[in-house]
């Protein structure tokens, strides 16, 4: 079944780190998402750029409105996403707890929900 991991760094914590520390970061995150890879589990990842890079995209009675983004002031933000395969939630969160950046914020696991046109 496939889960997405919604990776909410902080920020502020992310922007702490040295250059050598964000390197080792990003060369943990990339073994990391390997080594999913590697075990069946990994199917795409990215990282996001800030929150004042967003636009908020309303669409309603034929007009669109744009806004910037994001909705509300926090101290952690959406930075990325892992999509994986795991077996149920248990492995999910355990693929989750493992993925580098989240020591510096959140992940949320999500699954995936199919959607059946066919359904009745």
């Amino acid at each position: 079944m496939k889960y997405l991991c919604l990776v909410h760094i902080d920020g502020e914590a992310i922007g702490k780190l040295d250059e050598a520390q964000g390197k080792d970061l990003d060369r943990r995150s990339i073994e990391y998402d390997a080594a999913l890879e590697r075990r069946g589990k990994y199917i795409t990842s990215d990282a996001l750029r800030g929150p004042e890079t967003a636009k908020i995209v309303r669409a309603r009675g034929g007009k669109v409105s744009t806004t910037d983004g994001p909705y509300a002031e926090t101290k952690e933000h959406l930075g990325g996403f892992i999509l994986i395969d795991a077996s149920g939630m248990d492995e999910a969160v355990e693929i989750a707890a493992n993925i580098p950046v989240g020591q510096y914020g959140t992940i949320e696991v999500r699954p995936i929900m199919q959607i059946d046109l066919d359904r009745k």
